[in-house]
């Protein structure tokens, strides 16, 4: 069996190549990294949508593995397959899917036996830190000037989900741009209420 040596470099610059680590994911990228180890040349990666999920499997496959996006929607005998063939040749494979099962309902009894043997990553929602390094490196995107006080203000209260992370920023941003003015609580509280979007508020 051909052992491959995965390399993964974390990028260390705020970019579209930058997976932001913290205890939500480390777990997650430490199993990927770590891939010789597992029971089987297979693994799954849960996690919700927006959480970088993609990210580390490009970042598996740039280090020589497989990787299928989505996996939950796909053809399940070409999944039982590439999950053979990664047996056969060594090669690992990184199935991303929303939920494993039995939330994912496989119905080709071969495939379901191999995914319950297969070992299973997970990110979890982001936590404190993740917050705020996503926030901060949305609002250097967008050209924003926040202020720590406000991004700290916006963890306390944005739901804690990457898509509702993104969804505010772009809130925030259309906010700045109409009024003319830089990023404060008092528009942002303004702004976010007027989209529902603000929890924690007394």
């Amino acid at each position: 069996m051909t052992q491959l040596a995965l390399p993964f470099v974390w990028p260390p610059d705020p970019s579209d190549d930058d997976f932001l680590l913290s205890e939500s994911n480390a777990g997650a990228a430490a199993h990927l990294r770590d891939w010789r180890r597992w029971p089987v040349p297979a693994s799954l990666l849960i996690g919700p949508r927006k959480s970088g999920r993609t990210l580390l499997a490009r970042l598996f496959v740039k280090g020589g593995g497989r990787a299928i996006d989505d996996a939950d929607q796909q053809n399940e005998t070409q999944l039982f397959h590439a999950w053979n063939a990664a047996q056969a040749d060594g090669v690992p494979l990184l199935l991303v899917a929303d939920a494993a099962p039995p939330e994912w309902r496989v119905k080709l009894p071969d495939l379901r036996s191999r995914l319950g043997a297969t070992p299973i990553a997970r990110i979890a929602p982001p936590d404190d830190a993740l917050m705020q390094a996503l926030f901060e490196r949305a609002f250097l995107k967008r050209g924003l000037d926040a202020r720590p006080e406000l991004v700290q203000w916006l963890v306390a209260r944005v739901e804690r989900s990457h898509i509702a992370l993104g969804r505010a920023a772009d809130v925030l941003d259309m906010a700045a741009l109409a009024e003319r003015r830089r990023l404060s609580i008092p528009l942002a509280r303004a702004a976010l209420t007027a989209a529902g979007m603000l929890e924690g508020e007394a």
